[in-house]
């Protein structure tokens, strides 16, 4: 006898969004995790009073005045404003790529100056640039191409950037004005006392059951209800019968530190090539903490298998095609519904998750 209407499997932002306004209409739902904590990705570790983002450094930024409102509902944000720090060696630039990061590379302080500099070197690629590296050099030159972007990409996706498709970097943001804020976002922030919140607002009343991973007793999880929301990545529901879809990897070490301020700021690039990981996130920065020691986590890409966590798709063709295939024998299936990063094999950010499970509510509950 199916008992519920929805059994959904994963609490992130996707699951948790539906689960929370199908109740509202009367549905009467399940989520199931297979993690011991609900949230996803955005999940907050509290220690001494500071939220550690336990799966990388998680910043809301959107133009979308509709996902702005509906995310509100749920906490209120600070005034945070992302000003990455890109560390070369020990030589520090601001990012996105402005002003400030020219001045100091160039020692120069006008942007007809910098304009000339990136246009002259720009030029050296005559070609439609071929492999990632090229793309880049024909979009921002060469200095800064060595300086703030190959030795962070290679890292990133673990081989060299002429071995990388130029598709990853479609453009760079280059700004000739003086701005450190790196999102072109009207509303961004983080949620004051952190995203857990978030999640636990959406889930209020809704029974959730962790440490259940679906794909392990789906024989008892898919008869108890009438449709399943699957956030969990789509080739794992099949069993990967049609082979796996492919990720890069990211390693977390997080360590307390007995001084009040690490670093000065909440993300730290690392960009040379020598320096294993790729950023230092410290926590603290991100709801402005004044507290007497410091947590800080470093980021260390790494190839991914099935069982590691998943975090970048790699969206090349052979992927995309595969991912088409599970599409295609996914229609054979009546009563699922995949989404969210992993069900739809997306990198998204999170007001994209926000939108992608209210336009699902609008077509499933409305």
């Amino acid at each position: 006898m199916k008992y519920i209407d929805y059994l959904i499997v994963g609490s992130g932002l996707f699951g948790s969004i539906f689960a929370h306004e199908a109740t509202k209409r009367g549905k009467r739902c399940l989520v199931i995790d297979k993690r011991s904590h609900i949230g996803g990705n955005i999940y907050c570790e509290n220690k001494d009073h500071i939220n550690i983002h336990k799966y990388g450094a998680h910043i809301f930024h959107t133009n979308n005045q509709i996902v702005w409102n509906y995310i509100n509902q749920f906490s209120k944000f600070n005034n945070f404003i992302n000003t990455p720090i890109a560390n070369y060696n020990g030589e520090i630039y601001n990012l996105p790529f402005n002003m400030n990061t020219f001045s100091k590379m160039w020692n120069i302080s006008t942007p007809k100056e910098a304009f000339d500099i990136i246009n002259k070197q720009r030029a050296i690629i005559k070609q439609p640039p071929r492999n990632l590296e090229e793309q880049a050099i024909s979009l921002v030159g060469i200095d800064i191409y060595k300086k703030l972007i190959q030795g962070y990409t290679e890292k990133q996706w673990g081989r060299p950037c002429n071995q990388l498709p130029a598709f990853i970097i479609k453009r760079l943001p280059v700004r000739y004005t003086y701005n450190n804020n790196y999102f072109n976002a009207i509303y961004q922030g983080i949620p004051i006392n952190g995203y857990n919140t978030i999640i636990e607002n959406l889930l209020k009343n809704i029974e959730v059951k962790l440490n259940i991973d679906f794909n392990l007793c789906r024989d008892i999880y898919t008869n108890i209800s009438k449709k399943i929301i699957y956030t969990g990545s789509i080739d794992s529901y099949f069993n990967y019968q049609l082979g796996t879809l492919d990720y890069r990897g990211l390693k977390f070490k997080t360590y307390k530190i007995e001084q009040e301020n690490f670093q000065g700021v909440a993300v730290m690039n690392f960009t040379d090539k020598n320096t294993p990981y790729t950023r230092i996130i410290e926590h603290k920065h991100f709801e402005f903490g004044n507290q007497p020691i410091t947590y800080i986590t470093k980021e260390y890409p790494s190839d991914w298998k099935i069982g590691d966590e998943a975090y970048y798709p790699i969206n090349d063709e052979k992927n995309q095609n595969l991912y088409k295939q599970y599409i295609h024998l996914a229609k054979s299936e009546n009563n699922i519904i995949f989404g969210g990063r992993l069900g739809e094999y997306k990198y998204y950010d999170m007001d994209q998750v926000i939108q992608s499970a209210l336009n699902l509510v609008d077509i499933e509950l409305n």
